[in-house]
């Protein structure tokens, strides 16, 4: 291997401080994931492999490595909230992803007010800008290239309900900058923010 590049087996370790693969892919969007148990306790928790799989229906998905609360609520009643975590709502974010007792609220840990969602029963986060509504679609326990079982759970849902704050909409089109959205990645305390000096614009080709 040439001496500028830095080669590694997963399953050998990476041999460096961090481990760069969470840096490598991102910045990875938040999945800020409400949800709740059959008896309605809320759970509040932001999840870092997150992402959007299809347009028609429109569906995201989120891993959790482990079965945590979230996983296990989503499970049980099919339903969940995705909340768009921004610069201001930063700190809100960060305290609902404290390690506690599933019957702890991380709505209220975080100062956060929960808001009635319109076609499902799990509440939204009030001060975020944008929400998803979703129902459960499948819920995968990922498997290794040997075919064995990880503790690692993918939860992908259908977005049944959408909520968007006027103020991020530009004649009829969402100003993703404008929103002011946090990513994860980088070094194990690192996350961007996207804003209009990030913008750049390019055409797709043409058929």
């Amino acid at each position: 291997m040439p001496d500028d590049i830095h080669y590694y087996e997963p399953a050998c370790g990476h041999g460096l401080r961090h481990d760069p693969f969470n840096a490598i892919v991102g910045p990875r969007p938040i999945g800020w994931i409400s949800s709740q148990d059959a008896d309605g306790h809320l759970n509040l928790a932001p999840y870092s492999f997150f992402n959007a799989f299809n347009y028609t229906p429109p569906i995201i998905g989120f891993a959790s490595i482990g079965c945590k609360d979230s996983v296990r609520n989503i499970e049980k009643t099919g339903e969940f909230g995705w909340n768009l975590a921004t610069r201001p709502l930063a700190d809100a974010m960060n305290a609902s992803c404290a390690p506690v007792a599933p019957d702890v609220d991380e709505f209220n840990l975080a100062g956060l007010t929960p808001a009635a969602s319109r076609v499902i029963a799990v509440p939204r986060v009030a001060e975020s800008p944008v929400s998803f509504e979703c129902r459960l679609t499948q819920l995968i326990q990922l498997r290794g290239a040997n075919g064995e079982s990880i503790d690692t759970w993918l939860v992908l849902g259908e977005v049944v309900g959408v909520h968007i704050a006027k103020s991020l909409l530009i004649d009829g089109i969402y100003d993703t900058a404008a929103a002011r959205p946090i990513l994860r990645g980088g070094g194990p305390a690192d996350y961007f923010e996207i804003g209009p000096g990030a913008r750049f614009r390019m055409a797709r080709p043409k058929a």
